[in-house]
């Protein structure tokens, strides 16, 4: 089945000058740039459209077109990709953004069209369209659409779930919305908030007062190439982080996140889910060479963006530690030996108490998360290696074998903590491990006092609406933040004893 969505908003119409520099203006000290190519391309509400259009979707825009060469000329282009246009008169002429560029490097911006005028009535066929959706993304430039009554009106009434992509000079979104999906700029601009504290309290503090004020059900702050921070009417944020460092054109990102979330919550997918579907496309969209190698004409650039929510949610096995990290210190002393408890007198813990106090000292962010891990399995190592791109280290705090089976029972653990330890140790996004007798890491945390403490979770019942978490009160005694990143489905040392007791063999991933 074919999803309608209706994309609304601001389009503009974005073109790419490319050519070569080879020499300096001989009366002004500015180079010269060849013109080789231009490449017209609808941007704004358009961009997101056409990037909906390319993932498969049956794509309605309601958008403002002037009556001049570059609404001409946008229409033409909306029509090429099979987008259905619903247009408010604009009076005024068509906003056009103008890059020029040479190999790939953007030298100037040339914006045309000056300020935005005031939009007309959307015609019956725009309502219907909207009325009839399957999901609705507000794309918001600022230019006057997402403000006209008529539009408010519509979204006020559809059931369908819409996702508000803001712009500061825009208005609020409509009471109501599913998600909202700032960048962190847009989100200090449009709460008025400042930078205090870490990245993430900052984002996250943002991204929970602008929800409140707006009343959506949620917000995806996103984070360039640090993935997203999504925030519920729960206490706990979940970090979604990206999949990669993806270097590259990020223009068109923002949009194509949007596009994404908005696909896949018209096929069902739970918040949660499509914002983690949202990162890895839009990763991949910049380390593919963005918006200039996606929407290149040629064969098969129909499916230069692959379609939303195809692959499985939840998240990813990620990459190691960032490149240009600093020096680990695992507690080990070369041999493998563990590293022990903080209030030992042995040189691991202070080898952890100097890693913690090293990245201090060079204006680092500790990361700290914690758990048995009895039976490492993938689950534990995309938790690990998600909690590692969060920081510029990562401590384990590692349940001992008493504190096991004081937890799961006489049985468990069934590796001993000196093994299980030297797992950890071994992996490349974990700096240090610290192991800790207690029921809790109440104590080990007093002691670490971690800028972030990291807990796996599941966002599949609702995502974010469970109480705080047990260590979450502590951590913020310090201005510390507690998050969540996403399970990877189907892992869990449990189901592994199970199945390996009844002769099974290896346990049954979940159905995605």
């Amino acid at each position: 089945m074919t999803h309608r969505l209706v994309v609304v908003g601001d389009t503009l119409l974005d073109r790419d000058v490319d050519g070569m520099v080879t020499r300096l203006c001989p009366d002004v000290p500015v180079p010269v740039l060849e013109e080789a190519t231009t490449l017209d391309r609808p941007g704004g509400a358009g961009l997101a459209a056409l990037f909906a259009a390319r993932q498969g979707f049956d794509v309605a825009l309601v958008t403002a077109l002037a009556d001049d060469d570059g609404g001409a000329r946008l229409r033409e282009l909306l029509a090429d990709a099979g987008i259905e246009v619903h247009v408010l008169p604009l009076p005024g002429a068509t906003a056009e953004k103008i890059r020029l560029r040479a190999r790939g490097q953007v030298l100037l911006r040339l914006d045309r069209g000056g300020a935005a005028g005031r939009p007309g009535e959307p015609p019956p066929a725009a309502r219907a369209a909207l009325a009839g959706a399957a999901a609705i993304l507000v794309s918001d430039y600022g230019r006057g659409v997402a403000a006209a009554p008529a539009v408010r009106a519509a979204l006020a009434r559809t059931s369908a779930p819409v996702v508000w992509d803001p712009h500061p000079r825009g208005p609020r979104a409509a009471p109501g919305v599913r998600l909202v999906t700032p960048n962190e700029n847009e989100v200090r601009q449009l709460t008025g908030d400042g930078p205090d504290g870490s990245r993430l309290a900052t984002a996250s503090r943002g991204a929970q007062e602008l929800r409140r004020r707006w009343r959506a059900g949620a917000v995806a702050v996103t984070m360039g190439g640090d993935g997203a921070l999504l925030c519920h009417s729960g206490p706990t944020p979940l970090v979604v982080p990206a999949p990669a460092n993806a270097d590259g054109d990020t223009c068109g990102a923002g949009d194509l996140f949007a596009a994404t979330a908005t696909g896949a919550l018209a096929q069902g997918a739970l918040v949660s889910e499509a914002v983690q579907e949202a990162v890895r496309e839009a990763t991949e969209y910049v380390a593919a060479g963005g918006v200039g190698a996606a929407l290149v004409p040629g064969p098969g650039s129909g499916a230069a963006v692959k379609a939303a929510y195809r692959r499985p949610t939840g998240t990813g096995v990620y990459g190691d530690r960032p490149a240009g990290a600093g020096p680990r210190h695992t507690g080990d002393d070369g041999a493998g030996a563990p590293p022990h408890r903080p209030d030992g007198a042995d040189g691991h813990s202070v080898a952890a108490g100097a890693l913690v106090a090293d990245v201090r000292a060079r204006g680092g962010t500790v990361v700290a998360t914690g758990g048995c891990f009895d039976l490492l399995h993938a689950g534990h190592v995309a938790t690990l290696q998600a909690a590692r791109r969060l920081g510029d280290c990562l401590v384990v705090c590692l349940n001992s074998d008493a504190s096991v089976a004081g937890l799961k029972g006489p049985e468990r653990p069934v590796v001993p903590q000196g093994d299980r330890s030297r797992l950890l140790a071994a992996l490349g996004c974990v700096d240090a491990v610290v192991i800790f007798d207690e029921a809790t890491p109440h104590a080990v945390l007093s002691w670490l006092r971690p800028d972030v403490w990291v807990k796996g979770g599941d966002y599949a019942g609702g995502g974010g609406d469970e109480p705080d978490l047990p260590e979450a009160a502590l951590v913020r005694r310090w201005g510390g933040q507690t998050v969540v990143v996403p399970y990877l489905d189907g892992r869990s040392t449990t189901g592994m004893i199970a199945a390996a007791r009844s002769g099974a063999g290896r346990p049954a991933e979940e159905a995605r």
